[in-house]
């Protein structure tokens, strides 16, 4: 667990990297622009950095799942090369899946304002800008991005619920235990699925809230995973009761 941990902290802080500096660069000027070459960059690592996150939360929850339903071949199964061998394979999917992104937007004809109605480049705000119908090229980026989502998203779910039907005949501490590794991993999942299916599980159309939903799953809720994997590890909790009777005992003492 805590080595997916660490590469999913890995993985978000390059994430946020990609879009977060330019953002507030940009609000700081008057004058907002990038290059071609800057933009095909911002797509690339976007949604490289974003589908490797999507991937590695499918192999968290599997993890969980051998954990919980198969405690007792957890080691055998989860070796550290087959741990590794998930984690490359989501850093591969991520590349293939940045790829295609690219390989559609290098050819479309671009004309007239030069305007993206988005505070960071992606595929919808760019097809408003090309001077031909992009219905083919939003129906693959539908199948690439959207349909990535919908199933992992359907892995997580009958993984979870997997985990939930095995929990019936545990006992109440057994299943509070259970539950507590699993609640940050779904609060995370939540945060993070529900704005990325809302933005590309429909059409390449534009609606007024897509900026504040981009907002959301690319900075807000990478800001936010880590206090929620922290506030629901029974370890650190421990560590930082001892932190804070070490701190208000040496208050005492002075």
């Amino acid at each position: 667990m805590y080595f997916f941990l660490g590469c999913l902290s890995l993985v978000e802080i390059c994430y946020s990297s990609t879009v977060v500096p330019k953002f507030i660069t940009d609000l700081l000027t008057k004058v907002k622009t990038i290059s071609f070459k800057g933009l095909l960059a911002q797509i690339f690592f976007s949604h490289f950095f974003g589908v490797t996150e999507i991937l590695l939360l499918v192999v968290m929850a599997y993890d969980r799942y051998v954990a919980i339903c198969k405690p007792l071949h957890y080691m055998n199964i989860m070796s550290c090369q087959l741990c590794h061998m998930l984690v490359a394979g989501s850093w591969l999917g991520g590349f293939i899946h940045s790829i295609i992104q690219v390989l559609i937007t290098i050819p479309l004809p671009f004309c007239g304002p030069k305007v993206i109605d988005h505070y960071f480049c992606d595929l919808h705000p760019l097809f408003k800008l090309a001077c031909k119908d992009t219905f083919v090229e939003g129906g693959i980026v539908l199948v690439n991005s959207g349909l990535i989502s919908l199933f992992s998203l359907t892995i997580l779910v009958s993984s979870y619920t997997i985990i939930l039907f095995s929990l019936r005949n545990r006992s109440a501490e057994g299943r509070r235990k259970a539950l507590s590794t699993c609640a940050s991993h779904i609060t995370v999942v939540i945060l993070f699925f529900g704005p990325a299916i809302f933005i590309y599980m429909r059409p390449s159309s534009t609606f007024t809230g897509d900026k504040l939903v981009a907002v959301f799953y690319t900075v807000i809720t990478p800001m936010l995973n880590p206090i929620i994997y922290t506030l629901r590890n029974a370890e650190v909790k421990v560590a930082m009761r001892k932190l804070w009777g070490k701190k208000e005992n040496s208050g005492m003492g002075q």
